[in-house]
């Protein structure tokens, strides 16, 4: 089919438009309207995207279902998908009808509300679709606002404070990206991104204020575009503002936020840094690895103190996220497959997480650890669903958690002994704060007079789950349902960099003798 790429992405920006245009008032069929026009929205982007995937040839290694036209100022709408791209694409049109679903109870401004989330599922797509560097960074930076007015018109107490720090540490981690992609176009003269993958930036070092810089311009667009996509996972130490964007977020929000948007950081280290800086990658990767390291131990002991249930699911994506930038710079088969491994199975539980405790919050209206205790008793159904996702996010074996901490751990014991015993701890520390959590919120008696009404899931709640939950569990088992699909593009990857890291050394060595 033609197009198919465009027709994907902009189904839910015409649904936008549509409810911005012709859906008038407030009142209670008004937003009833508005939902299942997005519902309807949302769920026909994900058939058509399962053409995608069933039209998806994984042996060929290149960009498929390309969409090549000239735009303007001789920059190009290109859009195509790859084994790496392809399945960021059906995360993201498999969960928007679940965080559709789950904005059922939402009362207020709610046409806004389902418009915001239309035109954000759009620009997530464009950026995993974006096969021009100028159209990918509008998409990336267009996301920023519909996240910002999520959480700043419909979050918590403290929404303009948490939208305003989410706004200004991604746009600016992004600003030093904007510099480099402007020197890449003029050293390259082409925004196009699969021939900026195979061009050489140049690897000659020099100094800089009087510092060597070791990788030459490579190390330096490196720099660059890391600053961004560091704070877009969000890495050890620019990570203060997704806490406080996930407590002030409403629970849809949050689902999107944890689920999707942090994979753009990861996504970007695949499609910008290791192809084309591969030399820069090879210098700083000891950096990213200990600052991996460093995150997955320090976030889960923070996360171990937490008194808010948001804010202690927040630091655990921060420590998971970890995994994903250590596989990445492992430079190797098994770690980029655990790494996109562990982003995909990352979106579907601490998505489920973030949505379990929207559940609860929608019947009592606070997040606070300590108000809770015993709900196994009136709630058994949610209290089987929470252990569920608490256990895949501690990597029980047989669920999606496992298969990406493993294969990341497995990759990184190989480059460097000391980081994959590190990270290690931090696997036991989730245990600890996961398995802690469960028991103060869920287990025990039913002390609390204002638990002793509460109700179970209603059957919408427990629809949204079940998708949740058999592709957490078909991934834990089946496994090469991914690395099939990804394999030989990643293959091609790990090659292309290490040919490059291999030339470099020669030439560095041959300069010495």
């Amino acid at each position: 089919m033609d197009n198919l790429l465009s027709i994907t992405t902009f189904i839910p920006a015409i649904a936008a438009a549509i409810l911005a245009l012709f859906l008038r008032g407030d009142d209670e069929a008004a937003q009833r309207n508005a939902k299942w026009l997005a519902m309807a929205a949302t769920v026909m982007t994900f058939v058509v995207s399962l053409f995608i995937l069933t039209g998806f040839d994984a042996n060929d290694t290149g960009f498929q279902f390309v969409e090549d036209r000239d735009w303007i100022m001789g920059f190009n709408y290109k859009m195509g998908v790859d084994g790496i791209s392809v399945l960021f694409v059906m995360l993201t049109t498999f969960l928007m009808p679940l965080v559709i679903a789950s904005c059922w109870t939402v009362t207020t401004r709610v046409k806004e509300y389902m418009i915001a989330f239309l035109l954000l599922e759009t620009l997530m797509l464009g950026v995993f679709m974006a096969l021009d560097m100028v159209l990918f960074y509008l998409f990336f930076e267009a996301g920023l606002i519909p996240m910002f007015l999520i959480i700043g018109i419909w979050g918590g107490k403290d929404r303009i404070y948490a939208s305003f720090k989410f706004f200004l540490y991604t746009f600016l981690g992004s600003v030093l990206m904007l510099v480099a992609m402007v020197g890449m176009y003029a050293a390259a003269g082409t925004t196009d991104i699969p021939t900026l993958m195979t061009f050489d930036f140049g690897t000659d070092g020099f100094s800089l204020f009087g510092m060597q810089i070791v990788g030459g311009a490579q190390t330096l667009l490196w720099l660059a575009f890391f600053a961004s996509f560091a704070v877009k996972m969000p890495m050890w130490p620019v990570h203060t503002w997704l806490p406080d964007a996930h407590v002030q977020a409403p629970t849809a929000g949050s689902v999107v936020l944890a689920a999707i948007l942090l994979k753009m950081g990861g996504y970007g280290f695949l499609r910008f840094s290791l192809p084309m800086f591969p030399v820069g990658s090879e210098v700083m990767a000891p950096l990213v690895l200990w600052l991996s390291a460093i995150a997955i131990v320090y976030t889960s002991l923070v996360a171990l103190v937490q008194k808010d249930m948001k804010k202690l699911i927040a630091y655990s994506s921060v420590a998971h996220m970890g995994f994903v930038t250590m596989g990445i710079f492992t430079f190797n088969q098994q770690g980029l497959d655990g790494a996109i491994f562990q982003m995909l199975s990352h979106g579907f539980i601490s998505g489920a997480l973030f949505l379990c405790v929207g559940v609860i919050y929608d019947r009592m209206h606070t997040r606070e650890i300590d108000a809770y205790g015993g709900l196994v008793n009136r709630m058994p159904a949610y209290a089987l669903i929470f252990m569920f996702f608490t256990m895949a996010n501690v990597g029980l074996p047989g669920t999606s958690g496992f298969v990406g901490e493993f294969l990341t751990l497995l990759a990184v014991f190989q480059v460097n002994t000391w980081v994959a015993v590190v990270a290690t701890t931090g696997v036991i520390f989730s245990a600890a704060y996961a398995l802690w959590l469960y028991r103060r919120v869920v287990m025990g008696d039913l002390i609390k007079e204002s638990l002793k009404s509460i109700t179970d899931m209603t059957p919408r709640e427990r629809l949204i789950f079940a998708p949740l939950v058999a592709m957490t569990l078909l991934l834990g088992v089946y496994p090469s349902l991914v690395t099939d699909l990804i394999g030989p593009s990643v293959a091609v990857l790990v090659d292309q960099v290490e040919t490059a890291q291999a030339a470099y050394e020669a030439a560095t060595q041959m300069a010495q003798n």
